[in-house]
């Protein structure tokens, strides 16, 4: 794959916790490339003390941390200014979502990945699932856990293989009893928590999920590139939050929609002058948090446009972002208002004619 083009390559190994093996993947596969005569070293490499993954750097060259003081107290971080001048076709990054210590050139690891990338240096590393920007609220509510490191989607959109390691559920919760993942001070703890096996399964299902979207896309764009047949082209969703009022069930129905016909969607609403942040009173403002808070759980992408007239902008969104899905809710009071006010999915209609509209009956514009 190195040979095919100039630009640099990503891998990421990809996995459900800690424990099941990227580390250990990512090393034995460097060995490997090594052999083939690649020219490859370790950036960073985590193996938290364990013997197994501490034997398989073997004889794989390690570039040296940066040593830096840090109020007083000297820490150590990947010298990328050394990597770069060594110039090697590999390099290792292990523990992508780490944030580096304060007065690092860059402030999160997979910043230093893609300046690897772009100074045409090929990097393999390594990241958990729960680490995706995107699954944050998702991983919160699962496993009752807040991460605060994160890796933007983006990321993995810019990666051209990623890899999930995976291993059982069962398999998983021996090697912590084992005594392979953490000390024996840390299994008890671990078992009653995080690794709960409802947990465990949740992210594997996540793991393998995002893992199969990946290949989905790029396997979309191969296709696209060699002209072996025509492409899927992906639907673009969009559902219409309204300022006030509950839009949980809108949000459920773009969703399920999104899930089935698109890669992304957009939950938008259009904030008026009197909606603004210094004049929205305090209920209307917690119940839009709630709706945005619900939208990105579920996978949407947020976006707050700004105007008096509601659909002028609703209908501008919409044709500049070949918008093709569109969800509306209704309720009863605001069909009986259409003989007095016309309608904003009226003029929606009229004037976007290339998305095909959905109007979900809603029980008020406060209730769905």
């Amino acid at each position: 794959m190195i040979k095919e083009d100039e630009r640099a390559k990503l891998r990421v190994y990809i996995g459900a916790s800690a424990g099941v093996g990227k580390t250990y993947q990512m090393l034995e596969d460097a060995h490997t490339h090594q052999k083939q005569g690649l020219d490859i070293v370790i950036g960073a490499v985590e193996t938290h003390g364990r013997s197994e993954t501490e034997k398989m750097i073997g004889d794989l060259e390690i570039i040296p941390n940066k040593k830096m003081n840090y109020r007083g107290v000297i820490l150590e971080e990947m010298d990328l200014e050394a990597i770069i001048k060594r110039r090697p076709q590999v390099v290792l990054v292990d523990e992508l979502a780490h944030t580096n210590v304060e007065g690092s050139k860059n402030h999160k690891r997979y910043d230093d990945v893609l300046e690897l990338l772009e100074n045409g240096i090929n990097v393999v590393t390594a990241c958990n699932i729960q680490h995706l920007e995107s699954l944050n609220d998702i991983i919160t509510r699962t496993i009752g856990i807040k991460v605060r490191e994160t890796v933007p989607d983006s990321f993995f959109h810019r990666a051209d293989e990623v890899i999930n390691v995976d291993v059982s559920v069962d398999t998983l919760r021996t090697r912590l009893k084992q005594g392979k993942i953490y000390d024996s001070a840390k299994i008890e703890q671990s078992l009653n928590n995080f690794f709960r096996k409802s947990n465990l399964s949740a992210l594997r299902e996540l793991a393998l999920r995002e893992v199969a979207d990946v290949q989905s896309i790029q396997d979309k764009d191969y296709r696209e590139l060699q002209g072996i047949e025509q492409a899927f082209l992906p639907e673009k969703v969009m559902v219409c939050m309204a300022s006030r009022g509950s839009a949980k069930k809108l949000l459920r129905v773009g969703a399920r929609i999104a899930g089935r016909l698109a890669n992304d969607w957009h939950a938008v609403y259009v904030e008026t002058s009197n909606e603004s942040p210094d004049k929205i009173n305090p209920q209307t403002k917690a119940i839009l948090e709630e709706n945005i808070r619900l939208a990105k759980e579920l996978g949407a992408k947020i976006d707050c446009l700004k105007g008096d007239n509601v659909a002028d902008e609703l209908i501008k969104f919409a044709k500049e972002n070949a918008i093709t899905q569109v969800i509306f809710g209704q309720s009863a009071r605001t069909r009986w208002e259409l003989f007095w006010k016309g309608s904003v999915i009226n003029r929606f209609l009229k004037e976007v004619n290339d998305a095909t509209v959905q109007v979900v009956p809603i029980e008020s514009c406060h209730n769905s």
